[in-house]
């Protein structure tokens, strides 16, 4: 089994979901949690993949899950920084446009460094 982690950040106007290792079926119920409980504090939540290294089906649902929740309480889900497989996976489901960044909030240690 694979590692997994999720750091979640507060922000102004949304939450930010850091997730990192392997996002599958051993996972599922603590990533379907993390993404309920930063909904639960803004309706504007962004998913930051750069660090996620495995995405199966177990994951994608988790992420649809919640850009419904997000859309039945007019937020959304907006997921950031896929590469390799994973990005693969969210480009052949649809996921990656339907989730695609708009608008998205930068870090702000980037927005810093942008500003």
């Amino acid at each position: 089994m694979g590692r997994f982690e999720a750091k979640t950040d507060e922000h102004a106007g949304h939450v930010r979901v850091t997730l990192a290792g392997d996002c599958d079926l051993a996972v599922r119920d603590q990533l379907h949690t993390v993404l309920a409980d930063a909904l639960g504090s803004s309706p504007v939540v962004v998913v930051d993949l750069g660090a996620v290294e495995f995405l199966d089906s177990s994951g994608v649902h988790a992420l649809i899950v919640a850009h419904h929740a997000a859309r039945a309480r007019g937020g959304r889900v907006t997921v950031v920084n896929a590469t390799g497989a994973v990005a693969s996976v969210l480009d052949i489901t649809g996921v990656a446009e339907l989730l695609g960044p708009q608008d998205v909030p930068a870090p702000p240690e980037q927005a810093r460094a942008d500003g």
